[in-house]
């Protein structure tokens, strides 16, 4: 399909708990409806939110409202220099996406509240506080980067790039130039040293040490965790780590090859291109429109299978295939 003019956004600056002005971009129909639900895009690390405005779009033009926004330090929440500038992974979550949030009850009142999270943005999803107040939650290539769930085949260059090389050079800038070299946006110093600390467990990453208590368990949404199958960061035991943590709410991982979508490769950050408009974003719209997976729907659910030795449950919940389709 071909998406309709684009919508107009309007820019927004919302603080956090601690004052923090965090930009970003709210998609709002003209008529307010109580049946119509706001979802909010979490972004992965350091990539800026304009990178989901195709995808938000397309969420607008299905009827929903839409919230897209960066993280401190980054894109529209940027102020000045990162040499100095403090901010963590958990500040993302705790303090930026926590007061997407309160937004969102504020100026869509009464309004159901869906999150989409890419990456570390399905990490940040469970970390606000408010998080009770989630209804679906879509994840794609969502994980915390433990290196030894990084796909075998290239485990060791990746356990170098971002867990080597990437904090000794903000260890000697005092920030990741990423943009400067073509890897990332600039990064803080706290959010890099949360991605290469080599540890399984989100509560021992430096500022995971520093929360009194973990609120993944406040989510009781039903939770869709898609993950494709040449996604280097995004392996079964990766996704599933981080699936662990939604106790609360219902799970499914739905994982699919490029060859299920007729492509050879599609990696960690292609799902949002608008290429993917007529195959891929479908699943994500009708898990936010219904909670479920069509009969089309390509790949697998993987269930039944133990997840790994942190405590987490032994199996992934599934959701069975209805007969209508909530794509139309």
């Amino acid at each position: 399909m071909n998406l309709p003019t684009r919508p107009q956004h309007e820019a927004f600056r919302e603080p956090a708990a601690d004052g923090y002005p965090i930009g970003g971009f709210t998609w709002r129909h003209l008529r307010t409806d109580f049946e119509r639900p706001v979802v909010i895009i979490n972004a992965a690390t350091s990539v800026r939110c304009r990178h989901y405005s195709r995808f938000a779009d397309y969420l607008f033009s299905h009827g929903f409202d839409v919230i897209t926004y960066d993280y401190r330090g980054i894109g529209e929440s940027r102020n000045g220099s990162l040499r100095g500038f403090k901010a963590s992974w958990s500040d993302w979550g705790v303090l930026d996406f926590e007061a997407m949030l309160q937004r969102a009850q504020r100026e869509f009142p009464g309004q159901p509240i869906d999150v989409v999270g890419h990456s570390f943005g399905g990490c940040a999803a469970g970390l606000g506080a408010s998080g009770a107040v989630i209804r679906r939650l879509v994840t794609v290539g969502a994980q915390f980067a433990y290196w030894r769930d990084y796909e075998a085949s290239g485990r060791w260059r990746m356990f170098g790039k971002w867990h080597v090389v990437m904090p000794l050079v903000t260890a000697v800038c005092g920030y990741f130039p990423g943009k400067r070299l073509g890897w990332l946006e600039d990064t803080p110093a706290g959010v890099v040293r949360d991605w290469s600390t080599p540890t399984p467990a989100y509560e021992t990453r430096p500022s995971g040490r520093a929360l009194a208590a973990l609120p993944f368990s406040r989510v009781q949404a039903q939770v869709l965790a898609i993950s494709i199958t040449d996604d280097p960061f995004g392996t079964v035991p990766a996704i599933e780590r981080l699936l662990g943590y939604f106790e609360g709410s219902q799970r499914t991982h739905l994982r699919i090859a490029p060859e299920d979508i007729g492509e050879k490769q599609v990696g960690h950050f292609a799902f949002f291109r608008s290429q993917y408009q007529d195959r891929l974003w479908p699943i994500a719209l009708a898990w936010l429109q219904r909670g479920v997976l069509t009969e089309q729907t390509p790949g697998r659910q993987m269930t039944d299978h133990t997840w790994n030795s942190l405590g987490f449950p032994q199996t992934c919940a599934s959701i069975p295939h209805p007969d209508p389709d909530p794509r139309t």
